[in-house]
C-alpha cells in the first residue's frame, strides 16, 4: 500500500475528501503552512472523524504514525518530505513573478510598499551611489525585502545597487533547493556563497544558535565588503521590532531596540539597513496567502532537528511567550504595538534613573543637588 503523496497528487484531491492534520508545533504552523490545514497533535487525531481521508503534514515523513492510523481504520497518507517537501514539490505558474510584482503595486501598496518607502525616507536608508547587498535567508521576510528592493529602485530617482545575497552555511540540498526555486520564481538573481558555519557549531553544547547567528552575520559583513557593497539589508519587520523591545526589557533588563541602522563595529565602511521596519508582519504572511507563496522557516540544521531555535539564534520558546503576552495586551488595548514603539522614540532623560553612551554611565543623581 502506498502511504506517501506528493503536492500535486494533493492538489487534485476533492477539496471535501481530506483534511491536513498538521502535527508540527504551533510556532512553526503560524509560521506557514497549507491551506485550509489543521494544527493538531498526533494524538488528538483519533479524535477526529474517519469520515475523509487524513493527510499528515510534520517536518519529515510520517510512515509510522500514517500505518498506526490506518491500523485503526483511518484511511490516511503522509506528504512526501513534510512541510518542506511539499514546497519543494509545488510549481509556479508561468510570469508568475510579475504578478507577484504587481501585487505589491497594486493590492498591497499601502500595507508594504508606502510603509516601506516611509522607512527609506524617514531614516534615511538608501542614497545615491549605494551599494547594496541584500541578505536572503531564503524565509518570506527576506524574500519580500528582496522584492521591494527591486520595486523601490524601479520607482525611486535615487542610483543604487543590489545584490542578492544568499549565504550557505551548510543547508541540506533540498533546503537550499527551495531557496533557488523561490528565488528564480521570483526573478531574484541570487548570488550564492559557502560557508561551513554549520559544521564548526554543530557540537556547540551552549546555545549554537546565538553563536551560529552571529557566525553568520559576520560572514555576511565581509562577503558584502568584499563586493564593494556599502550596506547590507536585512529583512526585520515592525513586529521583530516590538518583540525585541520587550524581550530586551523582560529578560535582559535593559531599555534598546532593533536599530533601522547601525555602523558596523568590525567592518569599516560597511552599513547594516532594516527597510521593513514599519512593515506589520501580518501583512507579509497576507501577501504570501495572496500569491500562493510558501517559505521555509530557516533552512538552518539546527532547526532540521530542533524546533526550539529560528535563524536570529534566538529561543522560540521565549519569542512565542512575548508574541502571545503582546496579544493578550491587544485585547485591551489595539494600539499596544504603536505605543510599544513610540515608548523609545519619546524617552525623556530627565525620568530615566541611568543610561549609558560613550563617555560612560550618568544618573539622575548627577547635578541633582544643582
Amino acid at each position: 500500500m502506498k502511504y506517501e503523496i506528493t503536492a500535486k497528487e494533493l492538489d487534485v484531491l476533492p477539496n471535501d475528501s481530506f483534511v491536513v492534520a498538521d502535527i508540527r508545533n504551533s510556532f512553526e504552523f503560524e509560521h506557514d503552512h497549507i491551506d485550509g490545514a489543521v494544527n493538531i497533535s498526533f494524538n488528538d487525531i483519533y479524535k477526529m472523524s474517519n469520515s475523509k481521508k487524513i493527510i499528515l503534514c510534520g517536518n519529515k515523513n510520517c510512515e509510522e504514525e500514517v500505518r498506526l492510523l490506518c491500523a485503526s481504520g483511518y484511511d490516511a497518507r503522509y506528504i512526501r518530505d513534510g512541510f518542506n517537501g511539499w514546497i519543494t514539490d509545488r510549481g509556479y505558474p508561468e510570469n508568475f513573478a510579475a504578478a507577484v510584482e504587481q501585487s505589491i503595486r497594486k493590492q498591497f501598496h499601502s500595507a508594504l510598499l508606502t510603509k516601506f518607502k516611509k522607512a527609506v525616507t524617514d531614516y534615511r536608508l538608501i542614497n545615491n551611489g549605494d551599494r547594496i547587498a541584500v541578505c536572503i535567508s531564503g524565509g518570506k521576510d527576506s524574500m519580500l525585502l528582496a522584492k521591494l528592493m527591486q520595486e523601490y529602485k524601479r520607482q525611486s530617482n535615487v542610483d543604487f545597487d543590489l545584490i542578492f545575497l544568499v549565504m550557505d552555511p551548510g543547508y541540506s540540498e533540498r533546503n537550499l533547493a527551495i531557496i533557488q526555486k523561490n528565488a528564480a520564481a521570483l526573478a531574484v538573481p541570487v548570488k550564492i556563497f559557502e560557508t561551513n558555519i554549520f559544521n564548526s557549531v554543530y557540537e556547540v553544547k551552549n546555545n549554537p544558535c546565538y553563536l551560529c547567528s552571529k557566525m553568520r552575520r559576520g560572514h555576511l559583513y565581509k562577503q558584502a565588503q568584499i563586493l564593494g557593497c556599502n550596506k547590507i539589508a536585512l529583512g526585520h519587520h515592525f513586529d521583530d521590532v516590538i518583540e525585541t523591545i520587550l524581550m530586551a526589557m523582560i529578560y535582559g533588563g535593559q531599555v534598546q531596540t532593533m536599530m533601522p541602522k547601525l555602523h558596523s563595529d568590525n567592518f569599516e565602511g560597511v552599513q547594516l539597513i532594516r527597510p521593513m521596519y514599519l512593515v506589520r508582519e501580518t501583512d507579509i504572511k497576507r501577501w504570501c496567502r495572496f500569491n500562493g507563496l510558501h517559505f521555509i522557516q530557516c533552512a538552518c540544521r539546527f532547526t532540521d532537528e530542533n524546533s526550539d531555535c529560528n535563524e536570529n539564534g534566538e529561543s522560540v520558546s521565549k519569542r512565542k511567550e512575548i508574541k502571545a503576552l503582546i496579544a493578550e495586551l491587544r485585547k485591551r488595548n489595539p494600539q499596544i504595538e504603536y505605543n510599544i514603539f513610540r515608548s523609545v522614540e519619546n524617552i525623556n532623560l530627565k525620568r530615566i534613573i541611568s543610561y549609558k553612551d560613550k563617555n560612560g554611565t550618568h544618573s539622575f543623581l548627577d547635578g541633582y543637588e544643582d
